[in-house]
């Protein structure tokens, strides 16, 4: 009985269990049904999902011309490694590139730092580095505990790093730098021939490395100009830190090479170009679908530089051999004599055509070694220039009403009032008679500069003995003769197109003394650069305006290869101001001017009398100590010079300056150099104007026999 009982309960279990699997199955179905009716559209669109990404890729930089065409800065085609990182690339996808690529390239590992092979043991030692968390560091975000490990890597954990290793590391943080789905740079510096075709043949082993052709900056004429035509970072240096933020804003990548100085970081976002801009789809697992250039990269704007390249070497040439034979001539005399500065420039433009600052090594080993091209001193040296700075002494005077035109006023020994130092005068360099304005011009009357000083000072004794006297003193009469000299740009910056210049300095004016400023108004105490003595110049020879020199005189679209391409813009003349004063005083001063270098008497006659481009211009020395360690060493003088020719329809203006001379050197450096540049400039003209008749005859007799044959 009980067996049968049995045997009929076992038919109905199963069935029942069969039920249950059924009802599971109809619910699966269902729930199926229900996702595939509503929600199976938002499912395929999720299946469907892309992305919109965009990178940027650099263009090479615009290049430089001088102002004849000539081109001096280009761009060197160099072979070069890229990475291009996949969307949602891991550290982890990154170190097995570079284990693979370090077989095959060969990458520097001398800029491997402490804090990349602490990175690398962290990815290859990972749960160790993280068990040496303590609890409280368990309980820090990701950033935090990342941190906290980097903290508890020891020199035993790094020692452990082998050679190879390091190989690993230095390409492991250059794909570290990459970001994603744009092309970097990982290697362009000494990539041979055989690891660019190497790489080329195995590409489909590293994802995302690739070959190219990247560039390099060519500065044509080796060292000439170059202080001024700059450089730029490298690769890995990338955007100054101090400059972040400003570069980042203007859509630069922080890899991106920039203008460190000069012109190159002047005029950065000239140069730097347009960068290629490309869209990529990538779908939901970070794949590229598709990819599309949505705007055509643009080199940089090229530069055409106010500069002649040939001038600029010939005067480069004179300002060395000059600098050299003053020292080699008299070692001793010179002793402290190491440089010698000149700026060429076209007074009624400001274009600087050249600009040279020659310094010489005494310790060199190698003679050819012993000049250096310190071009930059120019704008950045500051020297005393006694007397070039007369010619605004004398229109101060004019303005101020202290004297008239033609005035004459005796030059001989002025006697001071007595000093702690002993009896004190004043005087020119000789005792040089009745002078009148442009006759103090023309022979450099201290006395007539220093009786300008004292009636501006408020002194109406016109007398040459002052001792056991008080003398009137004005500190505003001080400041009047600094704003005079202000307006010819001595004192503040000339506004020329650098990233920096200096603007002089001020010597010691807390309530000068008379004498102090009898001393000031003949160019001592206050020291100017070469190019503030040229801007000077130029503003006398040019009519009264001051402007601002130049060095980029045009900026053109990128063009072929080799030439031109479309004018973007032109620098036009930036007038800073005018003279304010009347004509008929400047033309009072350029007419001394023109005397102290053609006429009987005129401080530079000997070297420019028989010039027949008309030269007019002013000589000047300034008495200087030179101090070592607080203490002074040597009285020395600075020697200068300051001019422009032609004289009626000046083209060129110039600015001499030679420090440090000794009292008792017979070289006249600076007269010499200035002859031999006005010489090379006049010359080269005649030369080229001479070059272009011949080319013109050549093409006439040339469409001559055209027209006879046809």
């Amino acid at each position: 009985m009980n067996k049968n009982k049995n045997k009929s309960h076992l038919p109905l279990r199963l069935n029942l269990l069969f039920f249950l699997i059924f009802l599971l199955f109809s619910m699966l179905i269902l729930q199926l049904g229900v996702v595939q009716i509503l929600y199976g559209q938002d499912a395929q669109e999720e299946i469907d999902r892309t992305e919109q990404d965009t990178s940027q890729t650099p263009v090479p930089r615009g290049r430089m011309f001088d102002r004849t065409g000539e081109l001096i800065v280009d761009n060197e085609p160099v072979l070069a490694i890229t990475y291009t990182p996949p969307k949602h690339v891991q550290p982890e996808d990154n170190l097995e590139t570079a284990e693979k690529l370090v077989d095959y390239i060969d990458l520097d590992s001398g800029s491997v730092t402490q804090r990349n092979m602490e990175d690398y043991w962290i990815l290859k030692n990972f749960d160790e580095a993280y068990e040496r968390l303590t609890p409280d560091e368990n309980e820090l975000n990701d950033t935090e505990q990342y941190y906290a490990v980097l903290d508890h890597i020891t020199d035993d954990d790094l020692d452990e790093i082998t050679d190879e290793e390091v190989d690993v590391i230095a390409i492991f943080s250059e794909l570290n730098q990459a970001s994603e789905l744009t092309p970097h740079i990982i290697k362009r510096e000494e990539v041979s021939n055989e690891e660019y075709a190497i790489i080329a043949e195995n590409l489909n082993k590293f994802p995302g490395i690739n070959v190219t052709t990247d560039w390099d900056r060519s500065y044509l004429f080796n060292n000439t100009f170059r202080n001024f035509l700059g450089g730029i970072t490298t690769a890995t240096q990338g955007i100054p830190s101090d400059e972040l933020d400003y570069f980042m804003t203007r859509n630069y990548s922080r890899n991106d090479r920039v203008g460190r100085n000069g012109l190159e970081d002047e005029y950065e976002l000239y140069l730097s170009g347009q960068k290629e801009v490309r869209e990529h789809i990538t779908d939901s697992s970070g794949n590229v679908i598709s990819s599309e250039v949505i705007r055509e990269g643009e080199r940089g704007k090229d530069l055409v530089l106010t500069v002649d390249m040939e001038l600029q070497q010939r005067l480069d040439e004179i300002v060395g051999e000059e600098l050299a034979e003053a020292i080699e001539e008299q070692p001793y005399e010179n002793q402290y004599m190491n440089e010698a500065l000149a700026v060429l420039m076209d007074p009624n433009t400001g274009e600087i055509l050249a600009m040279s600052g020659q310094t010489y090594d005494r310790d060199a080993d190698d003679e050819s070694e012993r000049l250096i091209d310190e071009s930059y001193r120019a704008i950045y040296d500051a020297h005393m220039p006694g007397s070039v700075i007369k010619g605004a002494t004398v229109l101060a005077g004019f303005d101020a009403g202290v004297i008239s035109p033609g005035e004459v006023i005796q030059d001989r020994t002025i006697q001071l009032p007595r000093t702690e130092q002993g009896d004190s005068t004043f005087s020119s360099h000789n005792t040089l008679g009745s002078m009148d304005d442009i006759g103090a011009l023309r022979e450099s009357s201290n006395v007539y500069m220093g009786f300008i000083a004292l009636r501006m000072n408020g002194e109406t004794r016109h007398q040459y003995d002052f001792r056991g006297t008080t003398m009137v003193q004005s500190q505003q009469a001080y400041r009047d003769l600094q704003n005079y000299y202000k307006q010819f740009g001595l004192g503040v910056e000339t506004g020329i197109d650098l990233p920096y210049e200096s603007s002089g300095y001020e010597g010691p004016n807390d309530s000068p003394s008379p004498g102090l400023q009898m001393q000031y108004a003949i160019g001592q105490f206050h020291s100017y650069t070469t190019l503030q003595l040229g801007q000077y110049v130029s503003t006398i020879a040019n009519g009264g305006y001051r402007i601002a020199p130049s060095i980029v005189r045009q900026l053109h679209s990128s063009g072929d290869t080799s030439g031109l391409g479309p004018l973007y813009s032109s620098t036009e003349p930036k007038v800073l101001n005018r003279i304010n004063m009347e004509d008929r005083y400047l033309e009072r001063v350029q007419e001394g001017f023109r005397q102290a270098f053609q006429s009987s008497g005129g401080t530079g006659r000997s070297y420019f009398g028989d010039k027949d481009y008309d030269p007019a211009g002013k000589t000047g020395t300034a008495e200087t100590d030179l101090f070592e360690d607080g203490e002074k060493i040597a009285e020395v003088n600075n020697i200068n010079l300051v001019g422009y020719a032609p004289f009626d329809n000046p083209e060129v203006a110039f600015a001499v300056v030679v420090p440090h001379t000794g009292k008792n050197s017979n070289h006249s450096t600076n007269l010499r150099i200035g002859e031999r540049a006005l010489d090379a400039y006049f010359e080269l003209q005649e030369e080229r104007q001479g070059t272009a008749e011949e080319e013109l005859e050549d093409q006439i007799e040339d469409g001559e026999e055209e027209q006879e044959e046809n």
